[in-house]
């Protein structure tokens, strides 16, 4: 018997997991937000808006009906925004079957309360889930897995069985899952890593050069772990690849949207001229908000995040971050006091 997975959220990385799963003989629906939606994905055969040229397979079907989209699914990935994760849960969860696996794919944390997704998800659907919830995160460009390019990514839950179940359910051979009991480590690493990538698009954009962009990398990694590791992660997930992973991705590639929303900064476009132009969400524009918010609750400093902030959201010059940053004491590199507030 095939496997049953339902994506909610019709976003460019949910409908590329639903094709590659239905490609590998799982049957799968789209959840839609309204019946024109599911009726278009329906006819086009393709997601235009997120993932276009990528055509469906025979077992993969949107619907607008939660009830119908969620009945005996094996497996649900939820693909929604961060900031729209607590909305859709409550209009879907009352839906989930009993058995039901639950993988949340969104980087973010949530702006109101800086919860993880994972805390999202069991705060709203009760603790009998948080056994059978997972949270998937590392180097995977929607664009790429589409056209399956080889990468790896990490399933992390506090349930191994729940990871192991997931990770054979997700793995291809040019799509390889790994798994891990930190789900701390590997929701921050997803989630911080976009925050990082806004001030390396600035740096490009300003024309610096690769010194710059590696150093911002190594101290953005160091700012992430000091976080994670204030949170309860494990530091050792930072190296891998929802950490280093993901960052070197995310802050080098052309198709990392927040990299991009950076270098237009860096450009004197106006942040909202920017967002209103782009197709897709960048994630780290709220992320930054909630980072440095769950910063502040655990005493953590973050000098690099601060500027992100200050130049999306108190009009600095993207030009006038770098002296705030390089003017800054001299410090030891390893100074990773984290709970004491350790910083760049």
């Amino acid at each position: 018997m095939s496997t049953k997975v339902t994506v909610i959220g019709t976003t460019g990385w949910g409908t590329t997991l639903g094709i590659k799963l239905a490609n590998a003989g799982a049957e799968v629906t789209l959840w839609a937000r309204t019946e024109e939606e599911a009726a278009k994905l329906n006819t086009d055969r393709e997601n235009i808006a997120h993932l276009p040229s990528f055509h469906f397979p025979e077992t993969l079907w949107a619907s607008s009906s939660p009830a119908e989209a969620l009945e005996a699914a094996d497996l649900v990935i939820l693909a929604v925004p961060a900031q729209t994760m607590r909305d859709n849960l409550r209009l879907v969860g009352q839906h989930f079957q009993d058995s039901t696996l639950l993988l949340a794919i969104s980087k973010g944390i949530e702006i109101e309360t800086t919860k993880r997704m994972s805390e999202v998800i069991i705060e709203e659907l009760g603790d009998s889930f948080a056994s059978r919830t997972a949270i998937l995160s590392g180097p995977n460009f929607a664009k790429e897995v589409a056209q399956d390019l080889p990468t790896a990514t990490v399933i992390a839950s506090a349930n191994m069985e729940t990871a192991s179940r997931i990770q054979y359910i997700i793995s291809s051979p040019n799509f390889r899952a790994y798994t891990n009991d930190d789900m701390v480590g590997v929701e921050l690493g997803g989630a911080l890593k976009n925050v990082m990538a806004l001030s390396v698009g600035m740096s490009d954009g300003l024309g610096f050069g690769d010194n710059t962009r590696a150093a911002l990398i190594t101290r953005g990694l160091a700012e992430m772990a000091r976080l994670g590791m204030a949170a309860g992660a494990n530091p050792l997930t930072f190296s891998g690849l929802a950490g280093m992973g993901d960052l070197v991705a995310t802050c080098t590639s052309q198709l990392s949207r927040n990299r991009f929303v950076g270098q237009e900064l860096a450009k004197g476009r106006p942040l909202e001229e920017i967002l209103s132009s782009m197709s897709g969400i960048a994630e780290g524009v709220d992320t930054t908000i909630a980072t440095l918010r769950l910063a502040r609750k655990l005493g953590v400093e973050m000098p690099i995040a601060e500027q992100v902030y200050r130049v999306l959201f108190e009009g600095l010059a993207v030009k006038e971050a770098v002296p705030a940053l390089m003017e800054r004491e001299l410090k030891h590199e390893l100074n990773v006091d984290t709970i004491g507030g350790g910083d760049s």
